[in-house]
């Protein structure tokens, strides 16, 4: 709905020429107190609603991101930024089409759109007048749900600045405008600035443990004034409580904590789209690093390891692109996920967090299961082959972060990081497979895996520069594999082999 800009009649409404406004109707949250590591994105926002020449019409820009992020701070630092150039100012709460309807009618009145023929329209009424307001207009749509929700309320016409905040990433790439998590740095200053505490080390620290989404760390820093916690206090016990302490502090012009905040757009989803709800719960076990979701759900290879509460949830998207396309649309709706590369999705370290700390024990326990079982299958079976190397490198962090030390997959990601040149990557993760072989009941000391962890381990020390390392390791292997293998044995004359040479190696 709306007018062109000749004033023409739009279906049954008929406008009258009537005086500019006298007065600048405004309606605009207060200025954000702290806002830091934004100059960057408000030049873009500065660059994109500037007007062209010969260009009409009103601008628009979608700032989108993660709920936290501080899209609407942005927005509105815009806008007190040009407030003294436009004669109208309005920023509307979308999330609920009844309220931004009711606020409409607000704005109509002061607009003086009482003369419009039929009032019963407030938002033709407001549309008809900002199409004629020649000082230009910005309004901000905060908090909307999707684009066809906010598409009937968007003004058609008039030299105006349209500018929405959303979760939603579903925008035309024109539209569109990514508020990112804060830098590290950029972070750090900002917890050392809005605390007052100097220990720039631990600010780093909690910033990476944070993600630098800045409603938590407003909401830290909040606490550790109010409570008068030093950095170096909070950040154990942050790590110690992360999910107590989400849900306290408050954070300046934020309605919600970070666990309200998340939690509600995770439980939207759940209503939404289970098998969404079902994928991100898998992805909350994940390390936050980018996910090769495209590798893991392409076969169905796992499904019967699943178990059946998971599998009714998301063993639909095993080996269904569209359908694992589907549930990613669902994530983007909340930015619950961001693209990180073919095939790649990210999540936000908080979201994981929050997305834990909503399940029970139980239900963690076998969604953390259902994770270890898509990255075990995703896991070549030779990390030796350089073919191998690429699925192996981005699997490695998520296999670190799920896998069992004493698994077939983590074998494999450890002989890749030897054989791709990582030797003292190969070495540490070597070290810590053999000590879990050997500690756990069902290996022990002298299982044939043990041994072979341990053999692995010698090869790798000695790789990695210690020659004579790799030659002691070796000589306390080798009357084991002797007793335990026999003398003739072929991993025991394997292991006398590679004592000799090591032991020459060392000179």
């Amino acid at each position: 709905m709306g007018a062109d800009r000749g004033g023409t009649a739009i279906g049954t409404l008929e406008y009258q020429r009537r005086p500019e406004v006298a007065s600048q109707p405004v309606r605009l949250t207060p200025r954000p107190v702290f806002l830091a590591g934004r100059e960057g994105l408000l030049a873009e926002l500065d660059a994109r609603l500037a007007r062209r020449p010969g260009q009409s019409g009103p601008r628009l820009v979608a700032l989108y991101g993660l709920g936290g992020a501080g899209k609407t701070s942005v927005a509105v630092e815009y806008a007190h930024r040009h407030l003294a150039e436009v004669g109208v100012c309005w920023q509307f709460s979308a999330e609920d089409p009844a309220v931004l309807a009711a606020e409409f009618a607000v704005l109509a009145a002061l607009l003086g759109a009482r003369e419009v023929v039929d009032p019963r329209d407030p938002v033709a009424s407001v549309h008809a007048v900002l199409a004629r307001v020649e000082a230009g207009w910005l309004v901000v749509f905060d908090n909307v749900p999707d684009r066809a929700a906010v598409e009937p309320f968007v003004p058609p016409a008039g030299p105006g600045r349209v500018l929405i905040t959303t979760q939603n990433q579903h925008w035309p790439p024109g539209q569109a405008l990514d508020v990112p998590v804060l830098d590290p740095e950029v972070a750090a200053d900002f917890l050392v600035n809005r605390t007052g505490d100097p220990d720039r080390a631990s600010a780093r620290e909690l910033a990476a443990e944070l993600g630098g989404l800045p409603l938590a760390l407003e909401q830290a820093a909040a606490y550790m004034q109010a409570t008068g916690t030093t950095l170096a206090r909070y950040l154990p016990m942050f790590r110690d409580r992360q999910a107590d302490l989400l849900a306290r502090g408050e954070a300046s012009g934020h309605p919600a904590n970070v666990a309200t905040t998340l939690g509600l757009a995770l439980s939207r989803l759940a209503g939404e789209a289970p098998a969404a709800a079902g994928l991100v719960r898998l992805l909350a076990f994940m390390a936050p690093e980018p996910v090769p979701l495209a590798l893991l759900l392409t076969g169905n290879q796992a499904a019967g390891l699943l178990g059946p509460e998971v599998a009714a949830q998301v063993g639909a998207l095993l080996g269904d692109g569209v359908a694992a396309g589907d549930a990613i649309a669902a994530l983007r709706r909340y930015s619950l996920v961001s693209p990180a590369g073919d095939g790649l999705v990210l999540v936000h370290r908080l979201v994981q967090a929050i997305t834990q700390v909503q399940l029970p024990v139980e239900a963690a326990d076998r969604w953390k299961h259902a994770a270890a079982a898509l990255v075990e299958a995703a896991v070549p079976a030779d990390g030796e082959l350089p073919a191998a190397w690429p699925v192996c490198a981005v699997l490695l962090p998520h296999a670190r972060a799920v896998l069992d030390l004493t698994s077939g997959g983590m074998w494999q990601i450890a002989r890749y990081l030897g054989y791709s040149g990582s030797h003292p990557g190969a070495r540490d993760l070597f070290g810590l497979i053999a000590d879990a072989h050997g500690g756990d009941d069902a290996y022990g000391p002298e299982h044939p895996d043990t041994l072979s962890a341990r053999s692995n381990l010698a090869l790798w020390i000695g790789e990695a520069g210690d020659a004579a390392g790799a030659r002691d390791q070796l000589a306390a292997l080798l009357p084991i594999r002797e007793r335990v293998q026999g003398p003739e044995h072929p991993e025991t004359l394997t292991t006398r082999k590679l004592l000799a040479y090591w032991t020459r190696q060392a000179g």
